[in-house]
């Protein structure tokens, strides 16, 4: 059933320029189309990122999609070097914090938002 298909995230932006600058410039998605109804970025695996304009952008206070990397520093430094600032947060069970990164266990974890206040994350085992 659903796990015979991809799975793939769609994040609703208030201005779809600025959401353009950002997952593709900031976070260098690569494009893989671009129609009136939003822009679907590529990325690992196949799977997808489409974001789309919608007047709710903004209003989920969860995360919207993570990417596991191998090496969370470097793209924490990359990100960080273009302009990204990671969010801190404390009182989470189980979860200690070096800096931006949130430790749980061997897992390494770090969120930041897009312009519109959508929350990413990016994660790795150590």
């Amino acid at each position: 059933m659903l796990n015979d298909g991809k799975v793939s995230t769609t994040i609703a932006v208030s201005d779809l320029d600025r959401a353009k600058e950002f997952y593709g410039n900031t976070l260098e998605l690569p494009l893989i189309e671009e129609s009136p109804g939003g822009v679907t970025y590529g990325s690992g695996g196949g799977t997808t990122v489409l974001v789309y304009p919608s007047q709710t952008a903004g209003t989920n206070k969860a995360t919207y999609a993570s990417w596991s990397v191998n090496d969370i520093e470097a793209v924490m430094t990359s990100l960080k070097d273009k302009g990204v600032v990671f969010e801190q947060y404390d009182g989470m069970p189980g979860v200690t914090r070096q800096g931006d990164i949130h430790l749980m266990g061997d897992h390494k974890a770090a969120w930041f938002t897009d312009p519109d206040g959508n929350i990413l994350a990016i994660d790795s085992n150590a």
